[in-house]
């Protein structure tokens, strides 16, 4: 969409943020979450998880509201912060999230059609690769027809995928034992024995997954028909969403038994409707999750093409990706976008667990964003001298120290992981500067270069000793 055409109300904005966070993750909530712990260890993960992100939350409405100049969202924080290097790998790590997310999409919608067309199996079968496939270049025709016709179509699949969700809630609450719920509580004999500190760390790398896309609104700020609504759809779209999460997720303890909720297949939340209603219960969940998952990508794939576009337009990324088609969509960018998602989606026909390895991926991808806006906004307001700057301050620092701990308690393994992408992905960046004419790196930059370089050789490493596996 060319500027200067018609701009996103506060409702779109919000349907945005709300559509990139609800998608695959919400429906795989009562499994991924009773795998690794019980009802107390769910309760503190949401209450650590919810703090954290609504101070980071916070952040991207105050840097909306104090950087209006930045309309880029998430890498042009980490630039004016940080610098270009960090600012690109910002960028570069953004939109490699939207990319895995959008695989482990895919993935999900096969695995749920698995259930019925054997030939799917998990979701990374060559049948349901090659699906997958026909289905991102049909995705890819659509939004080439215009930004604005496919973010219409967002907002309406986002009220359409809320209503099954509502519908588990509202059965789930009917039906909830507590006796079931009490047994739950410490995980059940096979997870009573870690410890909750330990059952609240298997869940970190989780929580993160399904909160990616509170940043949507702010991705989308030079669209917005007032820019004091980006950061008030922010709000608005996160708590609606996490009300959501912790409901699915604690509602499931009181259904099943946490050994039951830990061998459910995704997506589980139609096990569990199914153990309420019988058959159709699933189905009706089935359907609920592909029509999620599809606005979900939708919304991803609208972010993932933004992103680079914006980068392109601020010599962050190279100037073929500022591109644009006769609507007005950048289409450079989105060619990259698909073609990385095509790559990725034949790579997880190599993974065991493909769902599970996508979800945690996209979650150590997206660190690096997070915590670089964490702390653009702690420096913005420890300078500043505004009213209201104390509170800026505990919040950021609040959001910083946060971000920084999900690397430490997500596990090192995906981290350094995400570096063999960071590092090859700075080919783009040495373009970049040549094309304008400028030295590659400061001495700085040339340090954490030589780490990222460092990590991935040691995540290659261990990938081929089998330290590590996909």
């Amino acid at each position: 969409m060319a500027e200067g055409q018609g701009k996103f109300s506060l409702p779109t904005l919000t349907a945005m943020v709300v559509g990139s966070m609800v998608g695959a993750g919400i429906f795989s909530l009562p499994q991924t979450f009773g795998r690794v712990t019980g009802g107390v260890g769910a309760l503190i993960a949401w209450a650590i998880a919810g703090g954290g992100m609504l101070t980071l939350a916070f952040v991207f409405q105050t840097l909306a509201r104090r950087r209006p100049d930045l309309d880029a969202g998430v890498f042009a924080y980490a630039k004016a912060g940080f610098g270009d290097y960090l600012g690109f790998l910002s960028a570069l790590g953004y939109w490699t999230v939207c990319c895995l997310g959008n695989v482990s999409y895919w993935i999900l919608i096969k695995s749920t059609l698995g259930a019925v067309i054997p030939a799917f199996g998990d979701g990374n079968s060559a049948m349901a690769i090659a699906v997958s496939s026909l289905g991102v270049w049909i995705v890819h025709l659509l939004i080439l027809r215009g930004v604005r016709q496919a973010a219409a179509l967002n907002t309406i699949v986002t009220v359409a995928k809320i209503v099954p969700i509502l519908t588990f809630i509202a059965i789930a609450a009917f039906a909830f034992d507590g006796g079931v719920f009490a047994a739950n509580l410490d995980g059940g004999p096979a997870l009573e024995t870690q410890g909750i500190a330990a059952q609240v760390r298997g869940t970190m790398l989780v929580t993160v997954f399904v909160f990616v896309g509170i940043e949507g609104a702010s991705v989308y700020s030079r669209y917005a028909r007032r820019r004091e609504d980006v950061g008030l759809a922010t709000l608005l779209g996160f708590a609606g969403v996490l009300c959501l999460l912790v409901l699915v997720t604690l509602l499931s303890y009181g259904i099943l038994p946490q050994e039951r909720l830990a061998g459910l297949r995704n997506p589980s939340m139609s096990g569990v409707l199914q153990a309420i209603v019988g058959n159709w219960g699933a189905v009706f969940i089935s359907l609920g999750l592909i029509v999620s998952v599809l606005g979900a990508y939708l919304s991803w794939s609208l972010l993932a093409a933004e992103v680079l576009f914006l980068a392109a337009r601020t010599e962050t990324m190279p100037r073929f990706l500022a591109a644009q088609n006769a609507n007005g969509v950048p289409s450079a960018a989105l060619w990259l976008t698909n073609l990385l998602i095509q790559a990725f989606l034949i790579l997880s026909f190599f993974a065991e667990e493909a769902f599970l390895m996508a979800m945690k991926l996209t979650s150590s991808m997206i660190l690096l964003p997070y915590v670089l806006v964490a702390g653009f906004g702690l420096m913005l307001a420890r300078g500043a001298k505004a009213p209201g700057r104390g509170a800026e301050f505990a919040c950021a620092l609040i959001a910083t120290i946060y971000t920084l701990g999900l690397v430490v308690a997500g596990g090192l393994d995906f981290f350094l992981l995400s570096l063999c992408i960071y590092a090859p992905g700075t080919a783009l960046f040495l373009l970049t500067r040549r094309q304008a004419g400028k030295s590659v790196f400061t001495r700085r930059e040339w340090l954490i270069f030589a780490l990222v370089v460092a990590g991935a050789v040691a995540a290659l490493t261990a990938l081929a000793t089998g330290t590590i596996r996909l």
